[in-house]
């Protein structure tokens, strides 16, 4: 079978992120298998993403709510993975994206760690939606908010929140501007410290957590964000960046043809010109040396997508406070090796956060 060059560089660039994150292999290469055009991507894992659906609710009627949790949430990353690239059937994307939600939401309560959905006050009355799960066994813990990138979103962090409630630790997973549930009506913007400061105001009027105890980690351009945002909210006590770029000018034009439309339509851009214009703000220069927090960079050597000079450029220039994992085999976000760091990342945020 012949692929277009849309659905291999989908393939290329993002298998490990796939598995990693919650897609069955054996789904993975099925669909991807059965596609050879681009405009199929989204419908092909949609209609996967509907069996899952259908072996929840089956599963959900019999009372087998451990196993109606799994597939609900196989369904919505499936629906995810499906219109996470796929801007240019915004009808298509929409719908997909509502299936990621609901979805999710039917999992939440029965997964191990529950959670509830929950509304974060944004600026000009707008909300921003969140998934805050705690740890059982922990009164009053600390929180890590999870911090999406250009196109992941809150639910798709969800497996990276498990390493952090089994060592005591709550999770608040967001979909900032330009993400998820805000993609539609916020443009991303550079001064990411400002959702996070509404998120810890928001955290801060909970008695069940401790926001006094405040951790972040971001992914991709969630990496970027969280340097950012460390530098300028100074209630956050330790920040995690995994393979995040130092300046999104510069890594925007080195990117797949997939990934640059994903950045124009986020960003609220008319064409790619204007995009460029507005990525100049999209720099850590001057910004990752105001980080005074314990700071952790994780970079994989062969990352096609952001070079692995930006992640030791950010680590270098936030200093003593800053620490470097420089994995020579991992890819983008170093999805491919997740034992190597996601166990170890959140061993690293219980010691800052204790």
């Amino acid at each position: 079978m012949e692929r277009d060059a849309r659905v291999q560089s989908a393939i290329t660039n993002w298998a490990p992120r796939f598995v990693a994150n919650g897609i069955d292999v054996n789904d993975f290469t099925r669909v991807t298998n059965s596609i050879e055009r681009w405009d199929a991507w989204c419908q092909t894992w949609a209609d996967c993403g509907a069996i899952h659906e259908q072996l929840g609710a089956d599963a959900e009627t019999r009372g087998y709510y451990e196993t109606a949790g799994e597939h609900y949430f196989r369904a919505a990353m499936c629906y995810h993975f499906g219109k996470y690239l796929f801007v240019q059937d915004t009808r298509q994307l929409r719908n997909a994206h509502e299936h990621v939600v609901r979805d999710y939401q039917h999992a939440l309560p029965y997964f191990l760690f529950p959670g509830e959905r929950v509304s974060i006050p944004y600026e000009g009355g707008a909300t921003m939606y969140g998934i805050l799960r705690k740890p059982w066994y922990a009164p009053h813990p600390p929180v890590v908010i999870l911090v999406p990138g250009l196109d992941s979103v809150k639910e798709e962090l969800h497996v990276y929140g498990e390493d952090f409630l089994r060592r005591g630790m709550a999770v608040l997973a967001i979909d900032g501007p330009g993400q998820g549930e805000m993609e539609f009506e916020h443009a991303m913007r550079h001064d990411y410290e400002v959702p996070i400061r509404y998120a810890i105001d928001y955290l801060e009027r909970r008695p069940d957590v401790d926001a006094r105890r405040v951790g972040l980690m971001g992914v991709s351009f969630g990496g970027h964000y969280v340097v950012r945002a460390a530098a300028f909210e100074k209630r956050v006590k330790a920040t995690i960046e995994n393979c995040g770029a130092y300046n999104q000018l510069e890594n925007f034009r080195g990117r797949p043809q997939l990934s640059r439309d994903a950045m124009v339509f986020r960003l609220k851009a008319a064409s790619e010109e204007e995009a460029v214009k507005r990525l100049e703000q999209f720099s850590l220069q001057g910004v990752a040396e105001r980080v005074q927090c314990p700071l952790l960079a994780i970079q994989g050597g062969q990352d096609g997508l952001v070079s692995p000079e930006h992640g030791k450029r950010i680590a270098a220039e936030a200093g003593a406070n800053a620490e470097l994992w420089f994995f020579a085999d991992g890819n983008h976000v170093c999805n491919n090796i997740p034992y190597k760091h996601r166990p170890q990342q959140a061993d690293w945020m219980r010691k800052q956060l204790s």
